[in-house]
């Protein structure tokens, strides 16, 4: 189904069926095997933080199987590890992994289109230098909260070439990497690139680096033997606040903010400007849009209700803040609330 021109109730209940598609396919047997299989063999933990435009799926781009890389998706990609939240669930997360004994890499991302600029990242005004520069100013925070050591905690400044889908690696030395420059004849040659690269990083943290820069390098060549049509227009028709929407990457489909900034009613104020321009414009139908709360849970019982609240919180939030500052928007707007399963990828609506 096309999911940009449809009326809205049929967008709504495709969105809905796209993610227990997507729950269906990572609680499956194959995935679930083929998910404890790389983890024994690649224990690393990979944290992402990233964009919310839906083109930069670094699983896909990699060939690595669902649930491996854990991403952190804001509009624009912005992040700050002084915000209360994210400080807390990034520390919660690393003290699980090393308690797990295993270390952790941090993935500080931008992305970028080398055939135009207007496919680039519309949360920096498409400046992919200021874009570039906040990923160095994470990789800094990161290291200010979890050391210079970078034995446990490794964080890195990666890119994302949005036309090819290609990592291009930043290496301490001031180096880079880009995965579209290389030949499939150059795959013996990317453990030694990436010793050059990170010489302070252990020995096992490039071992299950390499594994996504060869799936990478297999990536692209596909892409480039396929006739793609590249989208730069955005045609968002919903707003996203909270987590849990692993199952959401499609280009252009929806703008999520992420529950991290204390300041979460400047940029649901700048989502419903985006609906409303895209309404306006004609690049989406003007009969609503959606607006989607969610927070996920591990653990039934008090685990679970706390996420309920915390997805009924933000929805009111946002609902409330959007029709205060876009009214005549605000009469377009269909609320669903939700929580996820962090074990089954399940989303369950509450509304």
């Amino acid at each position: 189904m096309d999911p940009f021109s449809k009326p809205i109730t049929e967008r709504i209940d495709w969105l809905f069926d796209l993610a227990n598609e997507h729950s269906a396919s990572y609680s499956s047997p194959e995935t679930w095997l083929a998910r404890s299989r790389y983890l024994a063999e690649h224990p690393s933990d990979i944290m992402v933080l990233k964009c919310m435009d839906g083109r930069v799926n670094l699983s896909f781009a990699t060939n690595t199987p669902q649930g491996i890389i854990h991403p952190y998706r804001n509009l624009g990609g912005i992040f700050n590890m002084g915000w209360p939240y994210l400080s807390e669930v990034l520390s919660d997360h690393v003290q699980q992994v090393i308690q797990e004994g295993r270390r952790a890499m941090f993935i500080a991302s931008y992305h970028y289109s080398r055939g135009d600029p207007a496919r680039g990242c519309a949360g920096f005004n498409f400046d992919t230098e200021a874009a570039k520069a906040h990923t160095y100013e994470i990789k800094r925070q990161v290291e200010q909260v979890f050391g210079l050591g970078h034995s446990t905690v490794y964080p890195m400044v990666c890119g994302f070439e949005t036309d090819e889908e290609a990592l291009i690696l930043h290496g301490t030395n001031g180096d880079t990497l880009n995965m579209a420059t290389l030949g499939p004849n150059e795959r013996d040659s990317l453990l030694p690139r990436l010793e050059a690269l990170y010489s302070d990083m252990s020995v096992q943290m490039r071992l299950d680096l390499l594994p996504l820069l060869m799936g990478n390098l297999n990536h692209i060549e596909q892409a480039r033997r396929q006739q793609r049509e590249l989208d730069n227009v955005h045609r968002e028709w919903m707003i996203c606040v909270g987590r849990g929407f692993d199952f959401l990457h499609i280009p252009n489909l929806g703008l999520i903010i992420g529950p991290y900034s204390p300041d979460l009613a400047e940029p649901i104020d700048k989502a419903a400007g985006i609906i409303e321009a895209n309404m306006a414009q004609g690049l989406i139908p003007d009969d609503g849009f959606l607006l989607l709360a969610c927070a996920p849970y591990q653990d039934v019982g008090v685990d679970m209700a706390r996420a309920e609240l915390k997805s009924r919180f933000l929805s009111e939030f946002a609902a409330e803040h959007i029709r205060q500052s876009h009214p005549q928007l605000a009469e377009k707007m269909h609320i669903r609330t939700a929580v996820v399963n962090q074990q089954t990828r399940t989303l369950r609506r509450l509304d």
